[in-house]
C-alpha cells in the first residue's frame, strides 16, 4: 500500500478527550513523534482557542532550537471567535498557524466560512464542523464557493453522539458530490468498525478511508454505509490493500484527517491487521 493513504493522516489530538493528556506530556510526545519514524504519519498538533495561552506559556519555557509548532486551533464558540484566536496564534514566532476549525450553528456555514475569510493567514487551512442537525448539503454547496473544508463529528462521550453507518455515509456523501474536502473528529480510535466497552458504536478510520474510496469511484451511500459496516478486520485490511497509489491520492484529495488522542494506537492497530510494516512505526 502507498504511504500516500496514510501520509499525516492522524491530526494529534492529544490534548482532547478521552485522552486528555496534560499539555506537559502532550508537547514533548508531539516532538517525539515527528522526530522519529511516524513523522510521515502525523499531522499538526490540535489545541481548542482556550488553551493557546497555555501552549505560549508552556512553549516559553522550553530551550531555544525548536522549530515553530504547527497547531490546528479549534474553534468550539462559533465564528466571532476566529479573529482573537488567528491573532493569540499569530503573535508568537513559536508557533505556525496551519488550520482553523470552527462550529458553526445548524445550517449557517456560510457564516461561519465568512469569519475564516476575514482572518485566516495565507497558506492556512479552514475547516466548518457542520451541524449533524442542519441542512448539511446546503452547507456543503456553501463551502464548495468559499474554499474552505468540512468537519464531521464522528463520536463524543454519549452514544448520541456518534452517527451511525447509513448517516456517515450520508454525509460523506454528500461532501464527496459537493467536491469539499472533509476531516472528521472523535470517535475514530480504532482501525475498523467495533463496539467499545462502553457500548459506543465507533467507526473504524480504515472503513471510512473505504467509504471514501466508494464514493469517489461513483458508489451511492448505501454501498458505502455497507462499507462502514464491515467488522471484519481481515475484508477491510483487504479492501485497504487493493488500493493503488492513485487509488490513495483520490481518497486523501476527500478525506484529509482525523483528530486522535492517541497516535501510536492507530498505528498499532495498521500493523496488527497487516496493513502496515512495523518497521515504520519505531
Amino acid at each position: 500500500m502507498s504511504d500516500a493513504l496514510y501520509a499525516h493522516l492522524f491530526d494529534d489530538a492529544a490534548l482532547f478527550p478521552p485522552g486528555n493528556a496534560p499539555m506537559g506530556e502532550a508537547v514533548p510526545a508531539h516532538r517525539e513523534h515527528l522526530a522519529g519514524r511516524r513523522a510521515r504519519y502525523v499531522g499538526p498538533f490540535l489545541v481548542s482557542d482556550a488553551r493557546i495561552a497555555e501552549l505560549r506559556t508552556f512553549l516559553s519555557r522550553e530551550d531555544d532550537g525548536h522549530a515553530p509548532m504547527a497547531v490546528v486551533v479549534t474553534v468550539p464558540g462559533g465564528p466571532e471567535a476566529v479573529g482573537p484566536a488567528v491573532a493569540a496564534v499569530r503573535a508568537d514566532p513559536a508557533l505556525r498557524l496551519a488550520a482553523v476549525e470552527v462550529a458553526a450553528e445548524p445550517s449557517r456555514a456560510a457564516a461561519a466560512a465568512e469569519q475564516l475569510d476575514r482572518h485566516l493567514p495565507e497558506g492556512a487551512e479552514g475547516y466548518v464542523e457542520l451541524s449533524r442537525v442542519g441542512d448539511v448539503p446546503a452547507d456543503l454547496a456553501d463551502l464548495a464557493v468559499t474554499g474552505h473544508r468540512a468537519k464531521y463529528r464522528t463520536g463524543g462521550l454519549v452514544p448520541e453522539a456518534h452517527p451511525d453507518e447509513a448517516e456517515l455515509a450520508r454525509l460523506l456523501h454528500a461532501a464527496v458530490a459537493a467536491r469539499v474536502p472533509f476531516k472528521c473528529t472523535a470517535g475514530l480510535h480504532r482501525a475498523v468498525r467495533h463496539t467499545t466497552a462502553e457500548g459506543f458504536e465507533q467507526h473504524g478510520f480504515l472503513n471510512v478511508l473505504l467509504a471514501t474510496h466508494a464514493l469517489v469511484s461513483g458508489a451511492g451511500p448505501e454501498e458505502a454505509a455497507g462499507v462502514l459496516a464491515d467488522r471484519d478486520g481481515r475484508s477491510v485490511a483487504a479492501g485497504i490493500g487493493a488500493l493503488t497509489h492513485e487509488d490513495a491520492v483520490a481518497v486523501r484529495r476527500a478525506f484529509r484527517s482525523f483528530g486522535t488522542c492517541s497516535v501510536t494506537e492507530p498505528l498499532e492497530d495498521l500493523v496488527v491487521l497487516g496493513a502496515l510494516p512495523a518497521a515504520r512505526t519505531h
